[in-house]
């Protein structure tokens, strides 16, 4: 006989980038990739981005360990809306607005903030530019590199945020070619773990507007690390200032920066759209 789960899971988004959460059952299984593509069908299932698995904390100091599955199933490293929306919920159940909230997860531990008006915080750490971290097959480190895609030659930024991001700066992205270039980059050879593909388009110092084709996901209506990796990559090159709103299809997010060896945090919201219950 087959063994049926019950999953009890909070329905949750960051600007539209939606996501369950549930509390994994010490000793219980968690549902396979192919439950997981199944539970992310938004026609058939519950729909969503990414599913976050809460675990207990593995260090004292820590409030929750997390995990994260994109919805073709498979496990990734990092997700920064996600992080928020967990960071909103266990403040939700432990409350204490204001105070700092360490959380870990497979792609490192972030600090959050739950803020007097309800945003969330989040210290996503120093952005990673050295290719390995990526990882990316690049011999040395630098500001943008040339890869041949699709007939054309495309030129982008690479930076690690916990998950590996390629930023793509572009005129208009309403006209990128979104989908096409992001899937061509994100199954390139030289990117061994794939990638996100972020396509940013520069308004002036302060502003960016921002597309981001995601691994095992496509394209969300916002991406919390692909909005970061925009930042770092645009600030390396001088584009932005410190602080930059992010226009994404969900609406806005804000990044602070100061540069190179500094942390860098992500502010937006983190919304509750339902709590509910499955069986697979």
């Amino acid at each position: 006989m087959l063994q049926r789960m019950r999953i009890e899971f909070t329905k949750m988004h960051g600007l539209g980038n939606d996501f369950i959460i549930f509390d994994a059952l010490a000793g219980a299984a968690l549902p396979s990739a192919a439950q997981w593509r199944q539970l992310a069908d938004r026609h058939t299932g519950i729909g969503f981005d990414q599913a976050l698995v809460l675990e207990p904390a593995r260090a004292r100091d820590a409030a929750v360990y997390y995990r994260i599955f994109n919805a073709d199933g498979g496990e990734v490293e990092q997700c920064g809306n996600g992080a928020r929306c967990v960071a909103q919920l266990m403040h939700q159940r432990h409350a204490g607005n204001g105070e700092l909230l360490i959380m870990d997860s497979t792609g490192g531990r972030l600090q959050a903030r739950i803020l007097p008006n309800g945003l969330v915080s989040l210290d996503m750490g120093v952005p990673d530019f050295n290719p390995a971290s990526l990882p990316f097959l690049a011999t040395t480190p630098a500001l943008s590199y040339e890869l041949a895609l699709e007939g054309e030659s495309v030129r982008f930024g690479a930076v690690s945020m916990g998950n590996p991001h390629a930023v793509i700066h572009v005129q208009d992205i309403e006209s990128a070619p979104v989908e096409r270039l992001g899937r061509a980059l994100q199954a390139n050879a030289s990117f061994p773990r794939q990638v996100n593909v972020g396509f940013m388009q520069v308004i002036d110092a302060g502003h960016l507007r921002l597309r981001v084709y995601e691994r095992g996901a496509g394209e969300t209506l916002a991406c919390g690390t692909g909005t970061c990796a925009a930042v770092a990559v645009a600030r390396s090159l001088g584009l932005v200032g410190p602080d930059v709103d992010v226009h994404v299809r969900g609406g806005r997010l804000g990044v602070h920066w100061p540069g190179p060896g500094h942390a860098l945090w992500l502010t937006g919201p983190a919304e509750t759209a339902f709590v509910g219950q499955v069986e697979i």
